[in-house]
């Protein structure tokens, strides 16, 4: 337990600090080889390295259609009610951001429109590993599908006889996405970003991923013309406000669900209460012993931080200054303080509200700014799957009634043929004036 008012500002920042990044120059050059081959290989590197990383010796990276529609007889009939469940709220929420196009006449015959458009192609990454994330695939692929995406391209690494798991397929279903190939990694990225032959390059790139994943989306983002992405991204990560009446058995449970994300994933709970911190500590200890994936947490927990502050306020500030990823508020009254906390990814309000709610079915987006990102990036929502643009349209006495403005301004800047395209359409509305 670290006390929050006897700490100097160096080892604040010490104890607010991430796992450390996997951001060597031999993963960086790693990622730009294998980016350079798929650039030159296209299929023949993606072939190869799914070989080489997933073991499965494929003869074509496209899942085919009977593969995607045979998951009737697979699937649990509870696990498909869960996935309709979180597919209908999620789906439900993100219809609710439809943003409206703006029509404002600025000056009299001046009007100035903001429109919005679906873009026209995402490729949608799902990491491999030793689960299935089919709740990863309805978080982009309905918000894809609600924003009226014409093409989403799903990748995914297969196992090791050519196949993915039949919850990512039955999702994918559900979304629309009828374009899955087999191939994970960095060389999925590239594959996205650049196109080989059987994979057209998309406009954006979403999805979460290992340290590899994540350093071809930043590598492939600078290329010229290349695709945008989503966000950057860390390990996972939760930050816990809790006060005396919290209780200790979910707060720990809370904690433990991030830390079984990953070895690097982080767990901070920052409290007013000493003795509300020593008895989550107890829970932490027993909970951890019950874990499937206890070997994963136990690793994660050494990164586990324990706050005590000496109020409420401070602990906001604390949060605050962490900026975390999923932000857990446990304490009386805990939507009274939501204007208090400016920097998290997602709130969750109250005991009843834990994580893994966010992360499943409630409806909100589980793709999150990690690593104190959430000071300046958003969660992912609708508007990621969109573009903006302006349209204006000047009458001819628009033009006389700004067109002074323009001239003066662009004179101002030295611009001649800026104030030159407007002075010749002044000139000739003129000159047909006094030919009348």
């Amino acid at each position: 337990m670290q006390i929050w008012a006897q700490l100097n500002p160096n080892q604040r920042a010490e104890l607010l600090s991430r796992p450390a990044l996997v951001g060597s120059h031999a993963l960086s050059d790693t990622v730009a080889d294998i980016v350079q081959q798929v650039r030159l290989e296209g299929d023949e590197a993606l072939l190869a390295y799914t070989e080489r990383f997933d073991g499965a010796k494929l003869e074509s990276l496209r899942f085919s259609d009977a593969s995607l529609s045979s998951f009737a007889s697979e699937l649990k009939s509870e696990v498909k009610w869960a996935i309709d469940q979180a597919y209908a709220n999620i789906k439900a929420f993100h219809e609710a951001q439809y943003p409206e196009d703006v029509v404002v006449e600025t000056t009299l015959g001046v009007v100035c429109e903001l429109k919005h458009a679906p873009l026209a192609s995402v490729g949608l990454y799902i990491p491999g590993g030793t689960a299935p994330l089919p709740s990863t695939v309805l978080m982009l692929g309905a918000t894809a599908q609600v924003a009226g995406c014409g093409r989403k391209v799903l990748c995914t690494p297969p196992d090791k006889n050519g196949q993915i798991a039949v919850e990512i397929r039955y999702a994918a279903s559900l979304c629309g996405i009828d374009e899955i190939y087999l191939v994970g990694g960095a060389q999925a990225i590239a594959a996205l970003a650049l196109g080989t032959e059987s994979i057209a390059k998309v406009d954006k790139i979403f999805g979460p991923g290992n340290s590899y994943v994540t350093e071809a989306k930043q590598q492939v983002s600078r290329i010229p013309a290349g695709p945008a992405i989503d966000m950057p991204a860390g390990p996972s990560e939760v930050l816990v406000i809790a006060d005396a009446n919290a209780n200790p058995v979910f707060v720990a449970a809370d904690l433990l669900s991030q830390a079984e994300h990953g070895t690097d994933s982080q767990a901070v709970l920052v409290s007013n209460s000493a003795e509300l911190i020593e008895e989550v500590q107890q829970q932490v200890s027993l909970q951890l012993e019950t874990l499937s994936r206890k070997t994963i947490a136990q690793q994660a927990v050494k990164h586990s931080r324990y706050i005590l502050t000496e109020d409420l306020q401070q602990a906001f500030d604390v949060s605050n200054a962490y900026a975390p990823e999923h932000l857990i508020v446990q304490i009386e009254n805990a939507r009274d303080s939501l204007d208090n906390l400016t920097n998290a990814g997602s709130i969750f309000v109250g005991q009843w509200s834990p994580e893994s709610a966010g992360d499943y079915a409630s409806g909100t987006n589980h793709v999150l700014p990690t690593y104190g990102y959430a000071r300046n990036y958003s969660s992912l929502g609708l508007a990621d799957f969109m573009r903006r643009y302006t349209v204006q349209e000047l009458s001819h006495q628009g033009l006389q009634n700004i067109g002074n403005a323009i001239m003066d301004l662009a004179d101002a800047e030295g611009l001649d043929a800026h104030k030159q395209a407007v002075k010749l359409r002044l000139d000739a509305q003129q000159s047909k004036s006094g030919a009348l």
